[in-house]
């Protein structure tokens, strides 16, 4: 008895140790992990904010050399970066807001259990999740829908994902039902009850959306390289991909000319400015966007 009695706190203290001991072993790893994925862009800012003459010799690295702004200046003294980053804003504000109304005017009644044949439209969802169109068919329809060199070829194609739509379908399943019944009680319509009720009820799902959809507007260029020809309309993306790749932008012109501006540098300046604005939108969403991922993962 005195033998259990005394081994018991002393195992105890021996298991409590050991968990201490592991306990960093994790954090240290997703530590170093970020640390790595850090990098890169550090030092990508760095070059962004050094001399031509640092970045020709190779002496940047994860802080800038003989630090100077002149590449950020001759990149927004051009006027076709400003015109690009409205066409990247519009397309994905306006974008962003229809993807959303259209998702959740779908999402909504293949969540009640009242409407008929939603399996079929969900089946039907499924498939084109699996089966992508094939890019000649895509594009032979933009066509016919007379959207080439127009702004909608951005935006309405990828208007509902079937990801999102099961997401935001799965939040409004953990709607209380009793909730949409009041409301019809009350006489309250259908698009009255989602605008009023289930709408408000859904902002973590509606900003996690959001955040996904706006991201992936901002950062597509697919859709503007097969559909549009009207440099005008060309967005930020198409710009940034331009420089660094086909080195047939204004930018790149500018670069030459310029004798004390590195091509490189300008190169990460723009990677920098097209980023950094999509990056400012997260932390206001942040609550809800964590908020909104566990509740649509959790089914009631």
């Amino acid at each position: 008895m005195n033998a259990a009695s005394t081994s018991t706190p002393t195992s105890i203290s021996s298991t409590i140790r050991r968990r201490k001991g592991t306990s960093y072993v994790i954090p240290t790893i997703l530590a170093v992990i970020c640390l790595i994925m850090l990098l890169p862009i550090f030092n990508i800012l760095a070059q962004s904010f050094s001399s031509a003459a640092a970045i020709g010799d190779q002496r940047v690295y994860l802080w800038p050399v003989e630090f100077t702004t002149s590449n950020y200046e001759a990149i927004l003294g051009q006027t076709s970066i400003w015109r690009s980053f409205g066409v990247s804003a519009i397309v994905t504000v306006a974008g962003t807001l229809i993807a959303l109304a259209m998702t959740a005017s779908l999402a909504y009644p293949l969540s009640r259990a009242e409407y008929r044949e939603r399996k079929w439209v969900l089946t039907l969802v499924l498939v084109t999740m699996i089966f992508h169109a094939p890019l000649i068919p895509n594009y032979l329809l933009i066509k016919q829908l007379h959207m080439l060199d127009t702004l909608w070829a951005l935006m309405l194609p990828g208007a509902i994902s079937a990801f999102n739509l099961f997401v935001m379908r799965s939040f409004f399943l953990a709607i209380p039902g009793e909730l949409i019944e009041s409301a019809r009680i009350d006489g309250a319509g259908e698009l009255q009850t989602l605008w009023k009720i289930i709408l408000p009820l859904a902002k973590p799902a509606m900003a996690t959306m959001g955040i996904i959809y706006s991201v992936a507007l901002w950062n597509n260029y697919a859709n503007a390289l097969y559909f549009l020809s009207d440099r005008a309309l060309f967005p930020l993306q198409v710009k940034l991909r331009e420089f660094i790749i086909t080195d047939s932008s204004d930018l790149a012109t500018t670069a030459a000319d310029i004798a004390n501006l590195s091509p490189e540098g300008l190169k990460m300046a723009v990677i920098v400015i097209a980023t950094v604005p999509i990056m400012m939108v997260y932390p206001f969403l942040q609550k809800y966007f964590i908020k909104g991922m566990m509740l649509g993962s959790i089914k009631s």
